[in-house]
């Protein structure tokens, strides 16, 4: 009897990159994700990061999902702001399929600050800033965040008046403000509703974006 291999969980993400990226999945992509999947599950045992438990789902939840919001990032080079990053989603798993983005995590719970710092630690990572607190609180303390980044991304659920307000503090003059949710009582808030089709024939997935209004020059 042939033996049996056991699933590569990591073969849809693998898939998908191209796909939702434009540019192939190379070998360093197998490698970046396996690490920090298996960091994940480890942590994930002790401090539950997430309802969702087997390899296989947090790939598809999590890794996949958090993918599905580049093709409404700018174009790169850019400046991304994660805000409420938690495990790194979706901050993490956009930089590992595209050094041209410069990331920035931003957390307040130290738990997941210390995964957020072990997995750029074990996937080599130095570039990534990692930042601790509540974001209204970080942009008071260190002025130079405000208005420092071509985008500010988020998976928060609910309250999108307060993380439009709060990511419009962080976002640059004409940057994009993206949430991944419901497009419950958006149009009170300036959004526009977008989806972006899944691959695997999932179900499309509703973002919502503002774009900040960028700055005029009196007299012009």
């Amino acid at each position: 009897m042939a033996a049996r291999h056991a699933p590569d969980v990591l073969a849809d993400l693998l898939a998908a990159i191209p796909v939702l990226t434009g540019s192939p999945a190379i070998a360093v992509h197998r490698t970046r994700f396996q690490r920090y999947l298996d960091l994940f599950v480890k942590w994930n045992r002790v401090h539950r990061m997430t309802a969702l438990e087997s390899p296989a789902e947090i790939v598809r939840g999590l890794f996949l999902d958090s993918l599905l919001f580049f093709r409404l990032l700018p174009a790169r080079p850019i400046s991304l702001v994660d805000i409420g990053a938690g495990s790194g989603i979706p901050g993490l798993p956009l930089r590992l399929v595209d050094d041209r983005i410069t990331l920035t995590l931003v957390e307040s719970k130290r738990k997941r600050i210390s995964f957020l710092l072990a997995v750029c630690r074990e996937l080599a990572l130095p570039d990534v800033r990692v930042l601790e607190g509540r974001a209204e609180d970080l942009i008071e303390q260190d002025p130079d965040l405000a208005e420092g980044f071509d985008a500010v991304v988020t998976r928060a659920v609910g309250g999108e008046a307060s993380i439009s307000a709060i990511g419009a503090g962080y976002a640059r003059p004409g940057g994009a403000i993206l949430i991944a949710g419901s497009p419950r009582s958006i149009a009170k808030h300036g959004f526009e509703v977008l989806q972006v089709e899944a691959p695997g024939g999932r179900a499309p997935r509703v973002f919502l974006r503002r774009m900040k209004e960028s700055t005029v020059p009196r007299g012009t």
